[in-house]
């Protein structure tokens, strides 16, 4: 149950951080393209490479990897888990698996986001 709570503590400050930057990068832009989004998609990969990285050298608290890593980055972005997850299957040689994680999150997501809306509007 402790671990829940650092979740829980993180993701308030991941998705307060989503909501902040994504929409005063939308309001700076002012274009239809989710510039917002982008923008802390990217980010959030940044962050969780560096910090991986970091915390790979050094010794990180368990807590300390659940607060930041599912908490914070999970809810700033999820898209910096996928990233992240992709460069471990790479980087352990499973080429194979990355592309097709890559594609089937990509092209089943959007599928699905497609019929979700299909599904509603029937």
């Amino acid at each position: 149950m402790p671990n829940l709570i650092y979740v829980i503590l993180g993701a308030a400050i991941g998705a307060s951080g989503r909501y902040l930057v994504g929409g005063w990068v939308s309001r700076l832009v002012g274009t239809p393209f989710p510039w917002g989004t982008l923008a802390v998609n990217l980010a959030g990969c940044f962050a969780i490479g560096l910090a991986w990285g970091v915390a790979d050298r050094t010794l990180w608290a368990p807590a300390l990897r659940v607060f930041l890593f599912v908490g914070v980055l999970g809810a700033f972005t999820t898209f910096s888990s996928f990233g992240l997850e992709t460069l471990h299957l790479v980087r352990d040689g499973e080429l194979r698996q990355a592309l097709g994680y890559v594609l089937g999150s990509n092209l089943a997501g959007f599928a699905l986001v497609w019929l979700g809306m299909a599904l509603a509007r029937a």
